[in-house]
Order: C-alpha cells, then sequence, then structure tokens
C-alpha cells in the first residue's frame, strides 16, 4: 500500500495543505512549524486556522515569510496588541481622566437606565483592530478580496453565534475575517459583521481540517495542531474552564487522504501570555522537524526558496500604500460625526497618509465619549487610494465609579463619581465626585467643554471642597502622644483651559479663587473647653502648568516617566483668630502675595530582568513669607509627600517655601502583578521654618537641616486596585518607623493651591 501511495504522489503535481488549530498563545507555536516546512522545501499550496491559527495563518498567506513572523511576534507591538495596550508612543495623554481613587466603572445609557452595560471584554479592541487593519488591508487589496489570490489561497473559521454555526471566511477584507475568528468570548468583544455576531472560530472548529479539504482538495493535509495538549478543567481553574468551554478540542474527521499532525509541546504559558515567543515557536519548529521523516515520505515535491522569494515580493509588492482619499464616519449622528472629523483633522477633499492617520485614531480612541471604532480600509482600483469606513460608537451617557482606600490606619475613605457625557458639535462632561472618611471628606462638581478643532482644546470650570482632619487620623501606629488638633479645610473655584502638548503632554492655563481655613491649636495640652486658632486666607491664584506623564500606573508606578513645571502667582487676605490656649492674643490681619514654581520628575529609566531602576526629584522656589504664627506658616507651605503614607500624616519638618528633594526607587518584579518596591528620599530645604518661644516662624541657617523617607512596600495589583504592605520611615519624626496595611489608592481631589 506504502509502495502505491508513493507512485500515485509521483504521478502528478502534488498539493499540500497545512491546517493551524486555535489555542491562544501556544498557537505562536505555530510559525516554528511553518520554520520547519520552508527550510526542509516542503511545499504549502493551501493554508487554513481557526483562532490564532488564523492569525498566523493570514500573516503567511499575506506573503509574510517565518522568518518575518518570527520578528514580528517578539516586538512589544505585538504584545501590547495581545493585551489590549496602546503603544507608548500613541498613549494621548491630554484625553486621559484625571487619577482618582476610582476601582470599578459602570455604563448606563438614559434610555436603559436601569440595566447598567457590564463589561464584555477584559482588554481593548482598539490597538488590534488598527493594527489588523494597518497588516491586511493591502494583501486583501492585492487579492481582489478573494483569498483564492492570496500569496497562498487561504480559509478561516470563525463561529456565528446569531446563527448559531461556523462560518468560514474565503472572500471579504482579510482583516476582518481574522479578527471574527480570533475574537475569544470574554477576552476581546465579539465582532458584529452584516448584522452577524462572531466569536472565536475556535467554539465549533478549532483544527479545521475537513475545511481545508472541503475548500481545496489537497493530496495530503499537514496539520499544527496545539489544542490537542489541553489539560482537563480544573474545579479551582477558572481559566482552565474557560478554556474548556471555548476550545474544541482537535479530534479531525476522516478525511479520505494523508492527515499528518503535528503537536507542539505547549501548555508551559497561560492561554494569554505572549511573553514566550522564542519558547513557542522553537517548540513547533522541534516538533515539527520529529515529524519530517515522515512528512518527506508522502511529500515528494519539492519547492524552489528563489521562487519561493520572488513570488512572494511580487505579491507584496502588488497593492499600493495605504494612502487614503476618503474617510466615512458611520454609527453616528451628523453633528457627532462632524465631531469625529474635526478630531481627526480631515478634509472632505484631502489625502492623508496611514503614518499620518495613526496618531490621530489614537487620539480619537482616547476620547471618553467615543465607546468604540472600527476600521475598514478598501482599495478603489481607479484612483489607487484607499477608502477608510469608521464604524464608530458613542459611548454611554453616564458613568458611576466607585473606589476608595481601606487601610491599617483610619485614614480609610470611600469614592464615589459619577459622569454625564455628550456628544455633539462638541463634547461636553459633567462630573461629580465625593470622598468619605474620618481623615478625608470631599466633593468636587466640574464641567468640561471639549472642542474639536485643529489643535483641541478644552475649557473647564469646576468647585472642590476639601477636608483634612489630622487630629482624627492619628493613631498608635504612628505616634503614641496626642497629636495637636489639626483640620483644614478649603473651597475654591477654578476656572482652567488646556491644550495638548504632542501626544504625552498637556498644558494648563487657568486660575481659581479660594478660601482655606484651618483650626488648630499650637499645643497638646488642652481641654474640652478650650477654642482652637483659626486662620482663614481667602486668595486669587493664577497658574500656569506643563505636565507629561507615561507612567503606567497612577499609584505604584514600575515604568514609564512624570514630568510637571509649575508656575503660579498667589495674593490675597490672611485672617487670624487666636484661641484660648494661644501664646499671641491679637486679632491680625496681612496681605500675601508671592510666586510659587515647583519642578516634579519621576522616571522608570532601566529594566534589567526583574529589576526596574528609578528616580524622582522635586523641586520648590518661591518668594512666599510666614502666616501670624508657626502652625499657620507650616500649613500654607509646600509639603513633600513621595510615598502614599506621606498624604495621610502632619509632617511639619517636610514643609517649606523652598526645598528640593532627590529618591532612587528599585522595583523587583516577582512577577506580572507583584512588585516589591525600595525607596529612599532625601528632603533639603533651603531654610528650614522654626518656631520661636512665642510660636512664631522663623528660618534656620542655609541647608541647616535635612530629613530622609525610605519605604519598602509588597505591592500586588489586583484587577481593581493595589494591595500593599508597606514598612516607612521618617527621620524628622517622633516615631520615625510605621506599618501600613492598604487596598485601594491614596488619592484625594486637588488642593486649591497644589
Amino acid at each position: 500500500m506504502l509502495l502505491l501511495s508513493l507512485i500515485a504522489h509521483v504521478g502528478f503535481a502534488q498539493k499540500v495543505g497545512v491546517v493551524l488549530s486555535g489555542g491562544g498563545a501556544d498557537g505562536i507555536s505555530h510559525i516554528g512549524v511553518l520554520k520547519a516546512l520552508e527550510q526542509n522545501n516542503i511545499p504549502i499550496d493551501y493554508i487554513a486556522g481557526t483562532s490564532m491559527g488564523a492569525v498566523v495563518g493570514a500573516m503567511y498567506a499575506s506573503g509574510f515569510s517565518p522568518a518575518e513572523m518570527e520578528m514580528m511576534v517578539q516586538q512589544e507591538k505585538f504584545k501590547k496588541w495581545a493585551v489590549g495596550e496602546i503603544e507608548e508612543q500613541h498613549i494621548y495623554y491630554f484625553k486621559k481622566r484625571e487619577a482618582d481613587a476610582g476601582w470599578i466603572n459602570f455604563k448606563f445609557s438614559l434610555d436603559t437606565l436601569i440595566q447598567t452595560s457590564l463589561p464584555t471584554n477584559l482588554i481593548s479592541p482598539v490597538p488590534v483592530d488598527f493594527g489588523l487593519m494597518e497588516f491586511f488591508s493591502k494583501p486583501t487589496a492585492a487579492c481582489g478580496r478573494n483569498f483564492d489570490s492570496l500569496f497562498v489561497p487561504y480559509r478561516c473559521v470563525a463561529s456565528n453565534i446569531t446563527d448559531k454555526k461556523q462560518e468560514v471566511f474565503s472572500k471579504g477584507d482579510l482583516g476582518q475575517s481574522v479578527r471574527a475568528s480570533m475574537s475569544y468570548p470574554f477576552y476581546i468583544k465579539a465582532l458584529n459583521i452584516d448584522n452577524k455576531l462572531y466569536f472565536d472560530g475556535g467554539l465549533y472548529n478549532n483544527f479545521p481540517t475537513d475545511i481545508m479539504y472541503e475548500s481545496f482538495k489537497p493530496d495530503i493535509i499537514i496539520g499544527s495542531n496545539v489544542s490537542e495538549s489541553l489539560s482537563p478543567p480544573d474545579e479551582d481553574d477558572l481559566i482552565s474552564q474557560v478554556k474548556s468551554i471555548f476550545i474544541t478540542r482537535g479530534s479531525s474527521p476522516e478525511l479520505p487522504i494523508k492527515v499528518i499532525v503535528i503537536e507542539p509541546k505547549v501548555g508551559f504559558v497561560g492561554l494569554f501570555d505572549f511573553d514566550q515567543p522564542k519558547e513557542l515557536i522553537l517548540s513547533g519548529y522541534n516538533e515539527a522537524l520529529k515529524k519530517m521523516d515522515e512528512i518527506q515520505t508522502f511529500v515528494t515535491r519539492k519547492s524552489d526558496k528563489e521562487i519561493l522569494k520572488q513570488k512572494r515580493k511580487y505579491f507584496k509588492e502588488t497593492a499600493p500604500k495605504l494612502v487614503f482619499n476618503q474617510v466615512d464616519v458611520k454609527g453616528l449622528s451628523k453633528s457627532q460625526s462632524n465631531y469625529v472629523r474635526k478630531l481627526l483633522g480631515l478634509k472632505k477633499n484631502g489625502i492623508i497618509t496611514l503614518e499620518e492617520l495613526t496618531p490621530k485614531y489614537f487620539r480619537l480612541a482616547a476620547d471618553q465619549k467615543i465607546k468604540q471604532i472600527y476600521p475598514l480600509a478598501r482599495l478603489d482600483t481607479t484612483t489607487g487610494y484607499y477608502k477608510l469606513d469608521l464604524k464608530v460608537k458613542k459611548e454611554k451617557d453616564i458613568f458611576l465609579t466607585f473606589g476608595g482606600n481601606f487601610s491599617s490606619r483610619p485614614v480609610n475613605a470611600a469614592y464615589i463619581a459619577a459622569q454625564y457625557n455628550y456628544l455633539g458639535k462638541i463634547g461636553i462632561s459633567i462630573f461629580g465626585n465625593t470622598y468619605f472618611g474620618r481623615f478625608y471628606g470631599s466633593y468636587h462638581l466640574k464641567t468640561k467643554f471639549d472642542f474639536p478643532s485643529k489643535l483641541p482644546f478644552y475649557i473647564e470650570t469646576s468647585f472642590t471642597r476639601n477636608r483634612w482632619d489630622y487630629f482624627r487620623s492619628s493613631t498608635a501606629f504612628f505616634e503614641e502622644s496626642k497629636p495637636s488638633y489639626l483640620v483644614q479645610n478649603e473651597n475654591y473655584f477654578d476656572v482652567n483651559a488646556g491644550l495638548p502638548a504632542k501626544n504625552k503632554a498637556k498644558i494648563c492655563i487657568g486660575g481659581n479663587a479660594a478660601n482655606l481655613f484651618d483650626r488648630y491649636y499650637q499645643t497638646k495640652t488642652f481641654s474640652q473647653a478650650d477654642t482652637t486658632d483659626r486662620t482663614d486666607f481667602l486668595l486669587l491664584t493664577p497658574y500656569i502648568y506643563y505636565e507629561r506623564n507615561t507612567l503606567n500606573r497612577k499609584q505604584f508606578a514600575n515604568s514609564g516617566t512624570y514630568l510637571a513645571l509649575k508656575f503660579r502667582y498667589v495674593f490675597g487676605n490672611e485672617i487670624t483668630n487666636p484661641g484660648t490656649t494661644s501664646a499671641q492674643q491679637l486679632f491680625e490681619t496681612a496681605y500675601h502675595e508671592w510666586f510659587q514654581f515647583k519642578l516634579t520628575y519621576e522616571n522608570y529609566y532601566k529594566r534589567r530582568g526583574r529589576l526596574r531602576l528609578g528616580f524622582a526629584t522635586e523641586t520648590v522656589i518661591s518668594s512666599q513669607d510666614f502666616f501670624a504664627n508657626y502652625t499657620a506658616s507650616i500649613l500654607a507651605a509646600p509639603q513633600f509627600n513621595p510615598i502614599p503614607e506621606a498624604k495621610t500624616i502632619f509632617l511639619e519638618k517636610y514643609r517649606a517655601h523652598n526645598y528640593t528633594s532627590f529618591g532612587l526607587k528599585n522595583v523587583i518584579n516577582i512577577y506580572s502583578s507583584l512588585d516589591l518596591r525600595i525607596e529612599a528620599y532625601v528632603f533639603q530645604a533651603y531654610q528650614s521654618i522654626l518656631k520661636d518661644d512665642l510660636l512664631l516662624g522663623y528660618y534656620s541657617d542655609l541647608f541647616s537641616l535635612r530629613s530622609f523617607i525610605a519605604s519598602t512596600a509588597l505591592v500586588y495589583q489586583t484587577p481593581i486596585g493595589p494591595l500593599s504592605l508597606n514598612l516607612n520611615y521618617y527621620s524628622a519624626s517622633e516615631k520615625p518607623v510605621s506599618f501600613l496595611f492598604s487596598f485601594g489608592y491614596v488619592m484625594f481631589n486637588k488642593r486649591a493651591l497644589e
């Protein structure tokens, strides 16, 4: 029988079909299989795949060599697609929501207010949707939207969950077909094509050898199957259960031709872990080599490497580059579409290249009023340019956010926020939040108007009320003796306007009118019958600042940079009423006027394996003078608080009118979500504020006093917020060592003079 089979194969030109299974990140091993086949001159006449197999198959069918594919999946760009992250150079900080203590968002529409929109996906589809358009629009154009005319004829399988059946894509947009096949449930959003909803092809057919045979009738099929290696689901392992539900194991139907199945040794990475492409590719390569004798026994025809190279080159040069002469926005009203077109900087008859479109596209995606964008590019053969269809969905009208911080010290705070979004010719957001706890309470109301001009800008008005009660936040964890009674309050109204400074920064100019009123005792010996000192400061402060932020987290970051340059001018009237324990019993008023410049810089500058090295510096230069007494002067002075706990403690020795600081940050990434942080800072005042016998403030000698802060923290990043164990040291405190257990974000609304 073997002899007859060999004679039959020699008698005519053999056709070889390659089938690639689904299997999440394990599917990268298919590249190693293709690499081994090409190195051994095994022809690949047809290719088909499901899910990750569809992605790899489409890359090969588009003319990418295994070597090129290997390079692509090792790039940071590919890894970011896989986890739904936008490349750093395309992150648009100008549209980023201001950092707050929120953990989780719920979204509502006004017409379905009682029905929340629960998230249907873990990762954002924005980067992968744009990436698929970028990679596969040219091959789609080159083949005339007919997959039989690709570099290698191609098929992919998706699951049509509207009609509850498998769908085989043989024509249309290649990137869209791949996106449909790889839409893994709960991980990435399902895709709507012609009012049909598509999920991962593995739901119905994870190893489509039958589709290969029915579509192309090859003489032999070589399959790479990673789904067989799946272990049985475990009752305590959610991911294994999801795999079992949504990945059909690769049992193939009986076919009348020879099927050789290669099974790469995978399973050593997670379903969505794309951090080990080299190891996966090597596994596929090695397993293919083990089957090579059997393959060469049945595949007697050999491919010519030089002819293959020339064929690839010719196919890639068939279609023109991605240059667009028409952009259609679909799914929005006319005024909303105009808002989108203005944000993209589009002209009615303008030409825009892919390189010009890319940053503008991700700027649009960053807008909080835009929920989803799906791009499709189609070549107009009469002009040689592409038409870009953007299917855009408006974000829900209302956001609700919940969060806060819970810790071993009495500084716990709950956080609730609500936002209403309106999208028309301009964008309008109405936002409100509240923090409530023993230590900190606040409410903040804001209206923001977004103008989509050629240079986008916003105008924002807000009112904020803050309260910090340092007396209630005291605890034996930090100091045994009762602290001075100290409560700070402030109300302020703010107006500002902002402009983007390229992608990663913004410039803001504005001003606020504020009333700061502090109540305090200047001594620890007081009774309930005593009254507090009270200092009110009514002020106006115009300001301008530049802020650049690429930090990867809003707290406990381990990569990126942050730079802020802030200048403000402050003028106003101080009114101090002494209490019964004050050394001075005279009612005092004074006019104060000063400028303040503040530089803050944080940089995680080096990565060595699991170690991240960083540093931070902060400098304040001002002409600020003394208030009526020492405590009032300290409360009005800028404060240095480089670690979360320092924001919740009254640290008078870390406040000064002029100071500089420097710190080192060493972060050991134990694994993806667990960091060990070791930080140390030095605080150097130009002149420290000291207290005389009459409880008045005066300056020390130049650079005579300095203080230190050190912190060691074990931080676990949960899906909703950080969980941390902190051991902190403050050299200028009576009780310098503190321990803090915390869950959530130690974050507050901005101060009037921040």
